[in-house]
């Protein structure tokens, strides 16, 4: 089945101790939502090399595009640059160009560890935002982002600009029975268009009006129409209160 869709990797021990909260993760959910691209997968792993490979080795097999966050700073913990050149079977080199771009950001002498932020996997583009020194590594459909958020939001737009924009049409149903009740009609349904993204939420909420939620999304809104009036038809009667 060929490779649809974005898969992400969220990287960094901080994350995983609970020393940070992760809010890229987040604001990458919505802005492929809003972009119309389907997210596969969201992965979270350490800084070790082999969880990285392996995350990057399962992200590739369910996403076309697979977008990192961290682990690309100068220092000792920021391994995601040989992770991923391991996982891609690439050498890490030094780009010329990164080297350039550091040298004019020091105005005095330049550390030697500030060179380890010009390493990337051998083959690496170069996509260069504005408003920041340090350009988006890309290299076979992967992009390798900074945890910083700040840097990760900004960095993402540009990332999102190489991408195909999409739509997504969401219709939902308010139900006043419970899941149980309605879950052969799912069923139904569910099986006959397996093309269309059906999801059922029970009310959490003790003053809600309904029982439970049913999404219906799709990225033709014929598709999403067809599947709200075959619900319909096959809900027990009286099940539907509204359709938003």
């Amino acid at each position: 089945m060929a490779r649809t869709g974005a898969a992400a990797i969220i990287i960094g021990n901080e994350v995983l101790s609970a020393k940070v909260e992760d809010v890229n993760g987040p604001h990458l959910v919505r802005r492929l939502r809003e972009h119309g691209l389907p997210l596969r997968a969201l992965f979270v792993v350490p800084d070790v090399i082999e969880a990285i490979v392996g995350a990057v080795v399962n992200a590739r097999a369910v996403g076309r595009w697979v977008i990192t966050s961290g682990g690309i700073g100068p220092t000792h913990d920021d391994v995601t640059v040989r992770a991923v050149a391991l996982a891609l079977g690439r050498e890490v080199v030094r780009l010329p160009r990164i080297v350039e771009l550091l040298s004019r950001a020091h105005s005095g002498s330049m550390p030697a560890e500030a060179l380890r932020l010009a390493e990337a996997p051998e083959g690496t583009e170069l996509l260069a935002p504005e408003g920041t020194v340090y350009p988006v590594l890309s290299v076979e459909e992967m992009f390798l982002l900074p945890g910083v958020p700040s840097l990760f939001k900004l960095q993402l737009e540009t990332v999102l600009l190489s991408l195909p924009k999409g739509a997504v049409h969401v219709r939902s149903l308010y139900l006043s029975q419970g899941e149980a009740e309605i879950a052969a009609a799912l069923d139904r349904v569910a099986l006959g268009m397996p093309d269309v993204g059906i999801g059922s939420y029970p009310a959490v909420s003790s003053g809600a009006d309904h029982r439970v939620r049913v999404t219906v999304e799709a990225a033709e809104p014929e598709r999403v129409e067809l599947v709200v009036a075959r619900l319909r038809s096959e809900l027990p009667e009286g099940a539907v209160l509204r359709v938003e």
